[in-house]
């Protein structure tokens, strides 16, 4: 455990509110890709990103230029949705808890390509969701691990999500490695650490269809995807941004 991070607040899993409430967020995701607001928060926060977090991605040729995309990233902060962005073109859909989504910033959310899940709850709307955007060759991300690390250290295990949209969806998977954003926490610290992204080998599995991924099976895919992950974050973590530079599938 980092012991010289600062606390997260303590988590709220369950969202009381009805799931009509969020309707309207999952009807304009299926519908549309991300809108203006994509482009004014990828710019404002590319900014940031450089220029205090001298963020550097590597393998970006390995992010497919097209096609249903689902990239893997391991998740320590609220900005890893940024930093991994800055190593694409692609414009990419984002899954976020519920509780994030009240008014007015919802519209930002909603329009920037972000849609809600119901933790803590069976959430079946997300998942159409995900279909929609993956059917339509759309690119989105997510989280192995599911919600962020408390301790700044990666989690044990993936949660099965992934590996059922992996097998149902029969789209691109691609791990991809955040190295440095655990200590994003700290800002107010004054401590502003170097991020260093590495996409790694582009992963896939033979699409079965909407409800055809049993448990076992997409927690057995969600553990590869999450071992991929955790040997890219070694690289980094290991040799560095040389090795990251140097790092090839089955190297």
């Amino acid at each position: 455990m980092a012991d010289d991070l600062v606390k997260l607040k303590e988590q709220v899993y369950i969202d009381p509110r009805p799931k009509e409430l969020f309707d309207k967020y999952h009807v304009r995701t299926r519908r549309k890709e991300p809108g203006p607001a994509y482009e004014v928060v990828r710019l404002t926060t590319s900014l940031v990103g450089l220029g205090f977090y001298r963020t550097v991605a590597y393998g970006t040729e390995r992010i497919p230029a097209s096609g249903p995309l689902v990239i893997a990233p391991n998740h320590f902060s609220n900005f890893d949705h940024f930093f991994m962005g800055l190593g694409t073109r692609r414009k990419i859909h984002f899954m976020a808890k519920s509780q994030m989504f009240k008014p007015p910033i919802d519209q930002v959310y909603a329009n920037g390509g972000t849609f809600p899940v119901r933790r803590g709850q069976r959430d079946d709307e997300a998942f159409e969701t995900v279909h929609a955007i993956l059917d339509r060759g759309g690119a989105m991300a997510m989280y192995c691990e599911g919600g962020r690390s408390r301790t700044g250290d990666l989690a044990e295990r993936a949660k099965p999500g992934i590996g059922r949209i992996a097998i149902e969806s029969g789209a691109t998977i691609l791990p991809c490695a955040i190295h440095g954003s655990s200590h994003v926490r700290n800002l107010k610290r004054g401590q502003f650490p170097k991020i260093t992204i590495l996409f790694g080998e582009p992963l896939r599995w033979e699409r079965q269809g909407p409800g055809n991924a049993g448990r076992e099976e997409s927690q057995s895919v969600a553990d590869a995807i999450f071992d991929q992950i955790k040997t890219l974050y070694a690289v980094v973590g290991e040799g560095g941004r040389p090795a990251a530079k140097a790092w090839t599938p089955g190297g």
